[in-house]
């Protein structure tokens, strides 16, 4: 069971961080969960973001716009793209306070628009703990509450048989493979798609 809690947070310390101060006087999200909470980024992770995110193990499974090495300037420069980005779609999941990966989905366009691409990643000493499952069905479930979308869908490397489980265990259904559709730390591989679909 989640909670999905709105309230209004400027908190003055981090403010002078962040160019768009109306982000902050905004209604942000936050759904509380048993693994971990699912809340809208902000400039107090911008260290955490750093220290789960430069790690290579993180980096292999990801497309190549997530830099490695991952910097402060990189971390500063995604908070300052989800502060002006709207409407919402990309969250930090979050464990006893601290950002420790993120989640997030690409609305689509044209014919595609009730389609979305979700993806999420998480800091290495947090795997294996049934975070990653807990938080994509909840964000799973909150895209579908909140977007007139009918599916969400993702790609998965083939070697990321781990994230393979994690969307089999949160109830999406393998689709395909997409032969040698992408070319990863010059390797090229397959992906397979993988989908969750509402009436």
């Amino acid at each position: 069971m989640s909670t999905v809690t709105l309230c209004r947070a400027v908190p003055p310390s981090y403010l002078g961080f962040c160019h768009n101060q109306a982000f902050w006087k905004e209604m942000v999200m936050e759904i509380a969960l048993t693994t971990c909470n699912i809340r809208s980024w902000n400039w107090k992770d911008l260290a955490s973001i750093v220290h789960h995110a430069n790690n290579r193990k993180v980096w292999i499974n990801l497309r190549d716009r997530f830099p490695h090495p991952y910097t402060f300037a990189d971390a500063r420069s995604w908070l300052q793209s989800v502060s002006e980005h709207r409407p919402e779609t990309n969250f930090a999941i979050v464990v006893d306070d601290v950002a420790v990966g993120g989640i997030g989905f690409t609305l689509q366009q044209d014919v595609a628009y009730r389609s979305a691409e979700i993806g999420y990643w998480l800091g290495e000493e947090y795997w294996g703990q049934g975070i990653a499952t807990e938080a994509l069905k909840a964000v799973t479930e909150h895209a579908f509450s909140e977007y007139d979308l009918c599916r969400l869908y993702a790609h998965v490397f083939e070697w990321n048989q781990a994230s393979a489980r994690v969307l089999e265990k949160a109830g999406y259904l393998f689709e395909g493979r997409l032969r040698m559709s992408v070319t990863k730390d010059g390797q090229t591989i397959d992906q397979l798609m993988y989908a969750f679909t509402r009436d």
